[in-house]
């Protein structure tokens, strides 16, 4: 009996050997868990992150992403159209000022995406019962076809086919990352 228990409690563990790379003959050796520590069962139960989670994480990583980009592109523009009878002073200023207004405006865009297909996903996949790749597919074209809408139905379904199509290459390049790439 004991020794059942002992095997399930050393299945989710692995081995550790703090003195391997070093000469010495101490052999200590500790079991250290494979799987993250949950403070709650319920945490450990979740198969999916919640609503919530999906929120900030792809909002905040796309205005985050955006931010970046665009403050970029915006000070390389800023860079280009600077004068060269211009102070330093004013070229700075345009370099900022271009590199601020990008970066906003990139930002808020990828933002706004990153928040639509948070909502979508998570309702699809309460409504589903399931979270798959269909899931983060038909998300996609959702956020593509409803941030066009405005433009009209044509811009509308060329959004959404780039948006499905890209949540689809962002969920297969994730699992080919998951099952080719060693950690």
């Amino acid at each position: 009996m004991a020794d059942s228990s002992s095997k399930s409690k050393h299945h989710n563990t692995r081995l550790y050997h703090p003195y391997q790379d070093l000469n010495v003959p101490i052999q200590k050796l500790y079991n250290l868990p494979t799987a993250p520590d949950h403070l709650f069962p319920e945490e450990a139960a979740r198969t999916h992150r919640s609503c919530a989670d999906n929120l900030q994480y792809y909002t905040g990583s796309a205005y985050l992403s955006g931010a970046l980009v665009g403050t970029a592109r915006g000070t390389l523009l800023g860079l280009r159209a600077a004068e060269p009878t211009d102070s330093l002073k004013i070229r700075l200023n345009h370099v900022l000022n271009s590199g601020g207004h990008s970066g906003r405006r990139l930002g808020n865009s990828l933002g706004v995406l990153g928040l639509i297909f948070a909502a979508l996903e998570s309702g699809i996949i309460h409504f589903r019962g399931t979270d798959d790749f269909v899931s983060s597919a038909v998300a996609g074209l959702g956020t593509g076809a409803l941030y066009r809408a405005a433009a009209g139905p044509r811009s509308a379904a060329i959004a959404g086919a780039i948006g499905g199509i890209s949540a689809a290459a962002a969920v297969a390049g994730k699992q080919a990352l998951k099952r080719y790439v060693p950690i």
